[in-house]
């Protein structure tokens, strides 16, 4: 159940075309309503503006360690509580809705619904599908170990196998899929450019999510591998940073998103080393770091949705601001703030997200500046008066 407050006196975001105005913003059992409850918590804005409840589109609550062994094969107990961690984190920077792209179960997301831990909302793919020696397989080609599935990642080869895995996450909850279509900085036995699993297999993937009324997440880094994937159905595809402007036309005709995951290269670069990132992912990391901007830049010249997302691993996760600071480098604090909330909105399906029309949810986060002015107020915590999330402050 939600509750109820009101925030007088702020200035509120009223989206991209219309920027903000001066506005009483009521929220009355968890939805934004047009009449205050009388009864509700009054909040002063005065000075103050409001913008949605951000959204981060590529999180990933399992993600607690930097090995992708101890990540996939650790004891599910523990990646869980983690995990709750992670999530309640999140939530005090802002984050009022993620979607966990590789990972989570029904079993998390129940936790979250019950109130168990402050949690954004939560929507899960499971375990991401890849091919045998793709993205996510986890062995090292020296390693000599059997790997089927993981908390993360799940290794099913041919059509009729993936049919089945597709059928099996929809009935345990998942909100989307996802599927590994290009190799991986995080992964230690694949080149990143060479496009994985062959079209029958992603299209096994893509149609059977269409039957359910889903749709597919593929990560991919190189024009090759976006193009295999959207070609054959994926709706959104996960980092793209070596795309080119013919390839992001040919995303903005099949009306895929982009979802840049800045924060991942620029954490991993600077810290990765010290907590004990692998030589390979290091070296891979190189490649893909200084292009992922300028996807950005090229994804939104074509017309091409980009969301945001963080992708960000083990003790990096407090980087996940980070990422809205190299976005907004990229794109402008519009842009980006659009990105974070009405297009990952859309992404999501979820139109009572990322607004703060009527009828949405109550989820916000009051600023102490403009941060189309002065876009840091978008990533600096100091900068955060309160996160109110169904029309409760969270504390």
């Amino acid at each position: 159940m939600g509750g109820s407050l009101t925030i007088v006196g702020a200035r509120v975001w009223g989206g991209a075309e219309t920027g903000f105005e001066e506005r009483e913003l009521a929220i009355v059992d968890g939805l934004v309503a047009e009449t205050p409850d009388p009864a509700a918590e009054r909040v002063d804005g005065s000075g103050r503006w409001v913008i949605p409840g951000l959204i981060d589109a590529h999180f990933h609550a399992y993600a607690t360690s930097m090995d992708g062994l101890e990540n996939e094969r650790g004891p599910l107990s523990f990646a869980a509580i983690n995990g709750s961690r992670r999530l309640e984190r999140a939530l005090r920077r802002g984050f009022t809705t993620v979607r966990d792209v590789a990972g989570g179960d029904i079993g998390l997301q129940r936790a979250v619904g019950a109130g168990i831990f402050p949690s954004p909302r939560y929507l899960f793919t499971g375990p991401a599908l890849s091919q045998t020696g793709g993205h996510g397989d986890p062995r090292a080609q020296h390693v000599d170990i059997c790997f089927s599935h993981g908390h993360m990642c799940e290794v099913v080869d041919g059509a009729d196998a993936l049919r089945v895995a597709v059928r099996e996450r929809l009935r345990t909850g998942a909100h989307a899929i996802k599927i590994m279509t290009s190799g991986g900085v995080f992964s230690l036995a694949d080149p990143i450019r060479i496009p994985q699993y062959s079209p029958e297999e992603v299209r096994a993937v893509t149609e059977e999510a269409a039957r359910r009324g889903s749709y597919v997440a593929a990560h991919a880094y190189s024009p090759e591998a976006v193009r295999h994937s959207i070609e054959n159905g994926v709706r959104s595809i996960e980092h793209g940073n070596l795309i080119d402007a013919e390839t992001a036309d040919l995303m903005a005709a099949h009306g895929a998103f982009l979802v840049p995951t800045l924060a991942a290269y620029d954490a991993m670069d600077r810290r990765g080393a010290e907590i004990g990132l692998n030589e390979t992912s290091l070296a891979k990391n190189t490649e893909v770091l200084s292009k992922g901007q300028d996807a950005v830049r090229l994804a939104l010249a074509a017309g091409v949705s980009v969301g945001f997302g963080s992708d960000l691993m083990g003790e990096l996760e407090d980087d996940q601001l980070c990422g809205i600071r190299l976005q907004a480098e990229a794109a402008g604090a519009l842009e980006t703030l659009r990105s974070m909330t009405e297009t990952n909105a859309e992404l999501i399906c979820d139109p009572l997200a990322g607004n703060l029309r009527h009828g949405s949810y109550g989820d916000a986060v009051l600023l102490s500046g403009d941060p189309i002015e002065d876009a840091s107020a978008l990533w600096d915590e100091s900068a955060r008066i309160a996160i109110v999330q169904a029309g409760r402050v969270v504390t």
